[in-house]
């Protein structure tokens, strides 16, 4: 049975300016949405929690096909609530290469401004968005806990690249 996401929980649209953040990554470096825009278009996973078996399987098919996710024009980071230690060690741990961002504190502020916290829970839903280098949102998406997003969530949002 899965949980649906929080009523109050509604993913920006397509065609909204994406809302800036700067985050500390999984080795406490700061990461801006901004400073990733310079390199090209930026593809933002919010994940529930580290170390659960579905957010493993999905950053996991991002470490496995890497090369679609991480390019010259490209750059995928994935957001949890988490804290930049149990990130680095569960990061390690999987072998995630990409950038896995801290929304700790304040806490699911950039969830909350993206539209998928679910405050009831304190964590994000699985929002995947496309951010064109220009700072549009170009892809928008969301599932609830517990829900896995699918290899075509992952398509769709890679194929929305202008």
């Amino acid at each position: 049975m899965t949980t649906p996401p929080s009523v109050a929980a509604r993913p920006l649209p397509v065609g909204t300016v994406a809302p800036e953040f700067e985050l500390r990554d999984q080795n406490n470096r700061r990461v801006s949405l901004s400073s990733l825009r310079e390199k090209g278009d930026v593809l933002i996973v919010f994940f529930p929690l580290a170390f659960t078996g579905t957010c493993e399987g999905e950053l996991g098919h991002i470490r496995d096909h890497l090369p679609q996710f991480d390019d010259d024009s490209l750059t995928t980071v994935a957001v949890s609530v988490g804290p930049p230690p149990t990130h680095k060690v569960w990061s390690a741990a999987q072998g995630y290469l990409f950038p896995i961002l801290s929304d700790f504190w304040p806490h699911g502020d950039v969830a909350r401004a993206y539209g998928v916290l679910d405050d009831e829970r304190g964590f994000a839903n699985r929002g995947t968005f496309l951010v064109s280098r220009d700072g549009l949102i170009e892809y928008s998406a969301m599932v609830g806990p517990g829900e896995a997003r699918t290899t075509e969530t992952w398509d769709a949002a890679l194929a929305s690249r202008a």
